[in-house]
């Protein structure tokens, strides 16, 4: 796992690096601290990372600042900071958690568990996904996104006027973060259960979810029972 630490405080930082190289052990590729605003910004264009911890105030910069960038990209991101307050805000930013300071490693642990075990989230907290379309980032409304489709290692975002954006996180990264209103329905497919018009057996026992706006999306033949008790 490559993690990167953007946190200003250099005591701080020490412990973090020190209990996540306790608690990832073999599993950590390399660990980056970085305590400025503009040099993690510059660090996340040209490395590749699977998660990035941060603070939310940096000598004076917003961690919002580089939030709304770290939500774009192909990694999760944990927040750990001491604006409490702030967190739900974060979350509808589709951060993976927050971890309040002060903090133990039993917490960090806990945070640590959600990116091996793929945990998801169980409460409806993320309120937007955010794309980059000509260099510029984009905040679209998860009320406006009707499925989800895997594209390798990045996904295709299907929205209710007809538009289609990519995004550049997998399909696992984001059914860990919408669990609590789509579906995985396939292995290559989220949808949100709420589009759902019908389910119905198409010829060869393929099964099919049609949507409100009449999309087709395939049906698991695993996903099937549980789609339907779900839906009904």
């Amino acid at each position: 796992m490559n993690i990167l630490i953007v946190e200003d405080e250099s005591r701080i930082a020490n412990r973090i690096q020190r209990m996540t190289r306790a608690i990832l052990g073999d599993a950590l590729q390399s660990l980056t601290h970085i305590n400025k605003l503009q040099e993690a910004l510059g660090f996340i264009e040209n490395n590749s990372l699977d998660l990035v911890l941060l603070d939310l105030n940096l000598n004076g910069d917003s961690g919002f600042d580089l939030l709304t960038k770290a939500v774009s990209e192909s990694f999760h991101t944990i927040i750990i900071s001491a604006y409490k307050n702030q967190a739900i805000t974060a979350f509808e930013y589709g951060v993976l958690d927050f971890v309040p300071k002060p903090f133990n490693r039993n917490r960090l642990e806990q945070a640590f568990n959600r990116i091996v075990t793929k945990e998801k989230m169980v409460t409806n907290t993320t309120k937007f996904l955010a794309i980059k379309k000509r260099q510029k980032l984009q905040l679209i409304p998860i009320q406006d996104v009707l499925y989800i489709k895997g594209a390798g290692t990045y996904t295709e975002l299907f929205l209710t006027d007809g538009r289609k954006e990519l995004h550049d996180k997998s399909l696992e990264k984001l059914e860990q973060l919408l669990s609590h209103a789509f579906e995985r329905v396939h292995k290559s497919y989220l949808v949100k259960i709420a589009e759902i018009k019908k389910i119905s057996v198409a010829s060869g026992s393929k099964y099919i979810a049609e949507l409100k706006n009449g999309a087709r999306i395939p049906i698991g033949r695993t996903k099937y029972k549980d789609l339907k008790a779900k839906w009904l």
